[in-house]
């Protein structure tokens, strides 16, 4: 087995202990600070008193999977490649979900250790995420990867493990509740007692914090069943590493009506049909607690519509705070040039962006607030790690400000736990 591995210009050391690496999806630092002052999460006080707390800049947008995958590979959208959960193929004005392992233009730290002979696991709340994650990772050697949301359809070939329900001893869990992430760490934590894996990588949903403010009863529970669980982890001997693949902010006004701006509707209106494509890039499959609306979208110009004509447009709109063309987006926000719209536009804090009124279905908001994501705004999260830095680490704090994608770098090689 090699001591060490080299991915994306960064070595790391097997681990003499177990590191988990928890991805709290939705994880705003605000919800950390209320937990705190309301006392109820005694192991991530701990971690954060005896080991180490800051608060780190994520990628942007700041959606789920781009963020996912700069933890998982240590580097952002512009060289692991994938920027949202859909962009615009040109030629068939078709949008194409990036979650296919072939967009992932490198591998995951998981997948480069397990290649290497280190016992890895992988366990991811939606299996959009669980294949990208996977690539290239060796499954042989008793390491893991699966979601949640298949975990009843699990196999030895795919997934390195079969029966996962009966071995978790739980049920399948809903998509829309937090059982599903509860799932995840359950599943983590019962194959760190039994196989000592010596990397793991834990991402959750963020059902609850699309539903709850930090306040409500629901987050509190939450959050508290999730700081029993990393308790758990760290009693078993791990280093515990917490962070979030984006925050969240109310996006409703005071009637409680969501705050969008319809930007297909606005450009058309003013440039004629057709004239562009508006992608969504928070859309996925699961629509309900967000109705595909997010604080950031791409425009893709047809025909002889100009960018600029698009920008200035987009300028003007109340509730839009920032926007880019592909070539300022790439340089400004770390993005992929090739998987860029011609522009680029981001909300404020308290809007979210949609295509077409009548392509966005918000019954299933039920009347509850809208809590969104995708912008700058939520791009601020938790950087918690359960063992103090080494004293280069320590140094390497005082430069620039950290990043999500180094939580990986930290956890197994800047903590005095895992030497």
């Amino acid at each position: 087995m090699k001591q060490q591995i080299e991915l994306n210009g960064i070595r790391y050391n097997v681990p003499s202990q177990p590191v988990v690496v928890v991805c709290i999806d939705g994880g705003a630092p605000e919800y950390i600070d209320h937990c705190l002052r309301a006392g109820i999460i005694p192991h991530i006080k701990g971690f954060m008193e005896k080991g180490f707390a800051a608060i780190a800049k994520g990628s942007m947008p700041s959606f789920t999977c781009p963020n996912n995958m700069s933890i998982a590979t240590g580097c952002e959208p512009a060289s692991h490649g994938i920027s949202g959960n859909y962009y615009l193929d040109r030629n068939s004005r078709e949008p194409v979900v990036m979650t296919g392992p072939e967009l992932l233009r490198t591998r995951t730290v998981m997948a480069e250790f397990s290649r290497c002979g280190v016992t890895v696991v992988s366990i991811t709340a939606k299996d959009k995420l669980r294949r990208q994650l996977q690539k290239d990772m060796v499954l042989d050697n008793g390491s893991v990867s699966f979601s949640a949301q298949y975990a009843d359809q699990c196999s030895l070939a795919e997934n390195g493990i079969d029966n996962v329900l009966s071995y978790v001893g739980r049920p399948q869990p809903d998509m829309y509740s937090a059982d599903l992430s509860l799932f995840v760490l359950d599943a983590g934590i019962r194959l760190l007692d039994e196989r000592r894996p010596q990397i793991l990588y834990l991402s959750l949903t963020d059902y609850i914090q699309h539903a709850y403010a930090p306040e409500a009863p629901e987050a509190e529970q939450f959050y508290r069943d999730l700081d029993e669980r990393f308790g758990r982890l760290h009693q078993l001997g791990a280093v515990v590493a917490l962070t979030a693949d984006h925050g969240m902010n109310d996006k409703a006004d005071e009637n409680g009506k969501p705050k969008v701006v319809w930007l297909q509707d606005v450009l058309e209106e003013a440039l004629g049909a057709e004239c562009c494509t508006v992608i969504c890039p928070i859309t996925d499959a699961f629509v309900g607690h967000h109705g595909a609306l997010g604080g950031f979208v791409r425009v893709y110009c047809h025909g002889n519509t100009d960018p600029v004509s698009i920008a200035e447009i987009a300028r003007r709109q109340p509730g839009i705070a920032g926007v880019w063309s592909a070539h300022e987006a790439a340089a400004d926000l770390e993005q992929p040039l090739d998987r860029e719209g011609d522009i680029a536009v981001m909300g404020d804090i308290g809007t979210v962006i949609g295509a077409r009124r009548n392509d966005h279905d918000l019954n299933a908001l039920k009347g509850a607030r809208l809590r969104s994501h995708g912008s700058i705004w939520e791009a601020e999260v938790p950087f918690i790690l359960s063992a103090p830095l080494t004293a280069e680490y320590r140094r390497t704090v005082g430069g620039e400000r950290l990043r999500s994608h180094q939580i990986f770098d930290f956890a197994i090689n800047g903590t005095r736990g895992s030497q």
